[in-house]
């Protein structure tokens, strides 16, 4: 058996532990090659030195037969990268957001012959994947969903003003930082018909991007109400359902379902790196065409638009 090729445009945090996941979880070493194109020739970090097999500081030396290609550099950089390295492979994984919001408008259909899935790592927990299996929608009259954390603990080992996050011009901000909640939605639900938001900066936090989101959705048969922040001193990330009967709360930090009313609870006692593994399983299946891509382009940009309050 040959062996995968794989090549990363980027090696940070998430970087790593992709590296890390693929190396030792999804393909024996042995059966996979992981190169890294870089823009700083800098020592890499001890902790992934080892997995990287080729480094590559030269477009020009970068080969063109890879399996895979994972973007996974600044924002800003995605649709450039993109770009430079359609014909590098037939497969792209492309981490969120799929693109700075400037370049939302642009143009991606040189990119339909090829498979481009965009990341969506809580599609894949068990909270979301229990609530798509087993929750009826013709009962759901609300929804409110939050995640509100503190930026400055994110990176604690680094200055959170130097973050893209905390960055206009590298696409920081809390509306696309946390694309997330709005891919679980309408992964969800489906898209709204009608959407009404507020981006503000309201907090001391010394950042020149919105720190504070709030969205009302209208559907067909029900209303929902999302609330992003950076400001949060203790963490949340939760989605309140409520029908007639009953009140459901996926609690996706702490991966438990709780029904409220007749006091059930389901703890699927997962760890944050186990549904970002099954990400990984659910790509590798996806480029050897086992099943569909459930995040394209198309899809993540749709999704894009309704961070800034877009149909």
């Amino acid at each position: 058996m040959d062996k995968i090729k794989i090549c990363f445009v980027g090696v940070g945090s998430i970087a790593k532990r992709h590296i890390y996941n693929i190396k030792n979880f999804i393909f024996k070493d042995s059966d996979c090659v992981i190169d890294a194109y870089r823009s700083s020739n800098s020592p890499l970090d001890c902790d992934i030195a080892e997995y990287i097999d080729n480094q590559y500081f030269k477009y020009g030396d970068v080969h063109n037969d890879y399996d895979a290609i994972f973007i996974t550099n600044p924002t800003k950089h995605h649709y450039s990268t993109l770009k430079q390295f359609k014909n590098h492979s037939d497969n792209f994984f492309i981490e969120k957001p799929l693109v700075d919001i400037s370049d939302i408008n642009l143009d991606f259909k040189e990119f339909n012959s090829k498979t481009c899935y965009v990341a969506c790592p809580i599609r894949h927990s068990s909270v979301i994947k229990y609530l798509k299996e087993n929750l009826d929608l013709n009962l759901v009259n609300s929804v409110r969903c939050i995640c509100s954390t503190y930026l400055p603990e994110w990176h604690p080992e680094e200055d959170y003003r130097l973050s893209y996050s905390a960055k206009k011009e590298l696409g920081g901000g809390v509306s696309i930082d946390l694309i997330h909640e709005w891919d679980y939605i309408t992964y969800l639900f489906g898209k709204p018909s009608e959407i009404f938001a507020i981006l503000d900066k309201i907090s001391k936090l010394e950042i020149d991007t919105e720190d504070i989101s709030i969205y009302i959705a209208k559907y067909e048969n029900l209303l929902l109400e999302l609330h992003l922040d950076y400001f949060g001193r203790f963490p949340i990330r939760e989605l309140m359902i409520f029908t007639d009967d009953e009140t459901i709360v996926g609690d996706i930090i702490n991966n438990k379902i709780i029904y409220k009313n007749s006091d059930k609870l389901i703890d699927f006692n997962e760890q944050r790196n186990d549904y970002q593994l099954e990400e990984l399983k659910y790509f590798f299946k996806l480029i050897k065409g086992e099943i569909k891509n459930i995040n394209d382009i198309n899809n993540a940009l749709n999704v894009m638009k309704l961070t800034q309050g877009e149909l």
